[in-house]
């Protein structure tokens, strides 16, 4: 970023590093090309059922090893079979994918996106097979999972560990791959975030908006994986619920004072609340449930409360079921009025922020020491995970993209 475009936000400091960077590289006479020494993009997601058909196979895809009945899948489906066995997550990664490589050419960024699954079709190894025989080598891969964690950070570059694994037992050349940093407090992911909280709020009566809470809900997850999120010499992993809960807040933070200097309300309550867990009853997991405080802060006066589902890149099955269908039928039960805000999804915002995420890399993989936008308290994130970063709760397995 040139100075003229410096982050800065309502309420939430910038922290940046400034040299030549990604735009310098761009118009540099006799350069390679902004993006070198990368020659494609990933974009590696979750996946989701597209039919019926499809749930209870992608569930024994998500839950592989585990050794859950089958009948038990069928029970967990039911939330697929209510809108029709189709999860939304396949279609949104089909828009958010036009919409890169729509941003891409408009600013002459010549560098093919693609696009890959964990569980279900297109799947990660096919699509990195696709790559391979398209001639690329050099791969940036961007999750959509903007936290640190077991699951939204080091399981994918098992994932991807895997299907390299797989390619080579094939025979074919060798991919290398470098997995984006975090982006949960870049400008692109807070901005969007912080004006679909205002616009959320501003859809609830005029009359209870003053006192409307702010629950910003992400996905539950373990008490002991949360505890052990984030690169072992990162200050967050020490903090309650490591550096997963510690990026929660620090975006939470900058929400809700941003929304309290747009709308002049201080003082506005707002708390980090959880979702979708999906444990043993015996294993601590992390709460309060949305649910659980929606009941809590209706019981203590609350007049209405919006839900900033902060988690989350798009609007998929665990904001369609658990926000949307779920948390709204618990505060219809209990008087409560309720709004919910967007997810980033194909914003221009986001889309803008991968491309500068992707430049960024570029540059520091070419010795360069490029702008690293990042909005609060906690800074940019690491380029390349530490080891033991986020340590797989079962056995340690092979990951990619690692010091």
């Amino acid at each position: 970023m040139s100075d003229a475009r410096k982050p800065s936000l309502p309420g939430a400091g910038a922290a940046v590093t400034r040299t030549a960077g990604p735009a310098a590289a761009a118009t540099e006479p006799g350069a390679a090309g902004p993006a070198a020494p990368y020659d494609a993009l990933l974009l590696l997601s979750f996946g989701g059922p597209e039919a019926p058909e499809d749930v209870v196979p992608f569930l024994e895809n998500v839950t592989r090893g585990r050794g859950i009945p089958k009948e038990r899948l069928k029970e967990v489906g039911k939330h697929y079979f209510m809108f029709g066995g189709v999860s939304p997550i396949n279609e949104q990664n089909r828009e958010l994918l036009a919409a890169l490589r729509k941003d891409f050419a408009g600013h002459g960024l010549d560098l093919p996106v693609y696009w890959g699954n964990r569980n279900w079709a297109p799947y990660l190894v096919d699509t990195l097979r696709e790559m391979a025989a398209d001639g690329h080598r050099r791969i940036a891969v961007l999750a959509t999972s903007a936290y640190a964690g077991y699951s939204g950070c080091r399981q994918y570059r098992e994932n991807l560990a895997d299907a390299l694994g797989q390619l080579a037992a094939e025979g074919l050349p060798a991919l290398r791959v470098d997995k984006l940093r975090h982006f949960y407090n870049h400008p692109g992911f807070v901005r969007p975030m912080t004006d679909a909280t205002l616009a959320a709020l501003a859809g609830l009566p005029e009359a209870v908006r003053p006192g409307a809470r702010l629950a910003f809900t992400t996905h539950s997850v373990p008490d002991t994986m949360a505890e052990t999120s984030g690169a072992p010499d990162d200050p967050a992993r020490g903090t309650p619920g490591g550096a997963y809960v510690a990026q929660h807040l620090d975006l939470a933070r900058q929400i809700a004072e941003a929304v309290a200097e747009a709308t002049g309300v201080a003082g506005r309550p707002w708390e980090l609340v959880f979702q979708s867990r999906s444990g043993a009853p015996h294993i601590p997991w992390l709460e309060p449930d949305i649910c659980d405080h929606l009941e809590a802060v209706h019981a203590a006066g609350a007049p209405a409360v919006v839900m900033v589902p902060i988690g989350f890149v798009s609007d998929h099955m665990e904001v369609k079921y658990d926000l949307d269908t779920e948390a709204r039928a618990k505060a219809a039960e209990l008087g409560l009025p309720v709004a919910r805000a967007a997810t980033v999804g194909a914003d221009p915002r986001f889309t803008a922020a991968v491309r500068e995420l992707v430049l960024e890399r570029a540059a520091t993989e070419r010795g360069e020491a490029p702008v690293r936008c990042a909005l609060g308290a906690l800074g940019p994130s690491h380029d390349v995970c530490a080891v033991a970063c986020c340590p797989n709760p079962r056995a340690p397995r092979p990951a990619v993209a690692e010091a």
